[in-house]
């Protein structure tokens, strides 16, 4: 038998008032006949509705939408990729977070990082190297030309 059998709905049978709740495909069946089996005449019989995995980083809610998207530049660029047992001192993203700036900021502050009051929250950050005993690093847009003022995000 071929899978073409799967887009007749009658061969579904609604189960009877006292079966149990678990309707099975016959056997005939290759996969749900509600399911498209065929993308470009491409058989495909695995699609499956996608679950809800995009969530903001600041706060863990699901986004609905677009999300807003958050690199951090590279320090300096290197002439060769680092060794897969490195590790880079930064990550540098994309970070999805909701349109609120507060979700962002709240990112920061649980890394520790910094922000510069004098810049805003936007898709480019650069880091800034903190001078002290702990490395530390600040965020900012990097759209002013006078001097940093970090603060705790």
């Amino acid at each position: 038998m071929t899978c073409e059998l799967a887009a007749d709905r009658n061969s579904w049978a609604e189960p009877s008032p006292g079966a149990s709740q678990n309707r099975r495909l016959p056997a005939r069946l290759c996969y749900h006949p509600g399911v498209p089996f065929d993308i470009n005449g491409i058989r495909i019989p695995t699609i499956q509705k996608e679950n809800v995995a995009v969530r903001c980083r600041g706060c863990g809610g699901v986004i609905e939408g677009e999300p807003f998207r958050v690199n951090v530049m590279d320090i300096t660029a290197v002439e060769i990729p680092p060794a897969w047992s490195g590790r880079t001192s930064i990550n540098p993203g994309p970070f999805q977070f909701h349109a609120d700036p507060a979700c962002t900021r709240r990112w920061m502050r649980e890394r520790g990082n910094l922000f510069c009051r004098k810049s805003a929250i936007r898709e480019l950050m650069r880091p800034i190297a903190v001078p002290g005993e702990t490395p530390r690093w600040g965020l900012c847009d990097g759209l002013h030309r006078d001097d940093h003022e970090l603060v705790p995000a």
